[in-house]
């Protein structure tokens, strides 16, 4: 198998298990919270959170564990891969992801297909998207550039952090956000919201690598 397959793969399973996480673990405890929105959000935090560090440390080796389109498009912009090849790993991550979240639907016997009626709008959701996007981008490229070894645990950690204090939650990913319109459970985004989420995303991943190339200058 080339090195590009290998990634192909690696972002495929990466996607496949964060996204059946994100979404399985929402249902989990949402059944198991009594109707506590604050505690099955904690559960489902914590979940996200152990799986980013697990499927990083994993696979960062392998396919550089992006498993997120705002991620590899800066990736590119800063002059890995190629277009073609961003392309494809864009579609591995959103198809991957989509099949993650039926999985999710599968392991808890609820309908596979779904559409979520959960509305997630307004420009308060919107900056919190930018910014939850924003500070992740921020933090991998940082990470990366100052302590390599502690990007599973920050990127974790920021996720985590995140959830609780961004007024969307912190998707901070355009392929999970298209997967959870998909699901119509604790994690689902209508589809309309959808469009608004993208577009926040990828305004806070573009300014995070516009600010990153001052900020963590290439040592000289």
């Amino acid at each position: 198998m080339s090195a590009f397959s290998r990634k192909l793969l690696g972002e495929a399973i990466g996607s496949l298990l964060l996204f059946a996480t994100v979404v399985g673990s929402g249902i989990m405890a949402e059944r198991l919270a009594g109707g506590n929105l604050a505690v099955a959000l904690l559960g489902n935090t914590l979940a996200t959170g152990a799986i980013l560090y697990v499927l990083i440390t994993m696979l960062r080796p392998v396919s550089g564990a992006q498993f997120n389109p705002a991620v590899t498009l800066v990736m590119r912009l800063r002059g890995e891969c190629c277009w073609k090849g961003a392309a494809l790993v864009v579609l591995a991550q959103v198809a991957a992801g989509v099949l993650g979240v039926w999985l999710a639907h599968a392991m808890f016997d609820l309908p596979i297909l779904q559409v979520s009626a959960k509305a997630r709008t307004g420009m308060g959701q919107w900056l919190g998207e930018f910014v939850a996007t924003f500070g992740l981008v921020l933090t991998i490229l940082g990470t990366l550039r100052h302590k390599p070894e502690a990007v599973p645990v920050s990127v974790a950690l920021y996720i985590v952090a995140g959830y609780w204090f961004t007024s969307s939650t912190s998707f901070a990913n355009p392929a999970i956000t298209i997967a959870r319109s998909l699901s119509d459970s604790f994690a689902g985004i209508a589809p309309p919201d959808v469009p608004g989420f993208i577009a926040a995303q990828l305004a806070g991943a573009l300014t995070a690598h516009l600010l990153a190339l001052g900020l963590f200058p290439d040592r000289g």
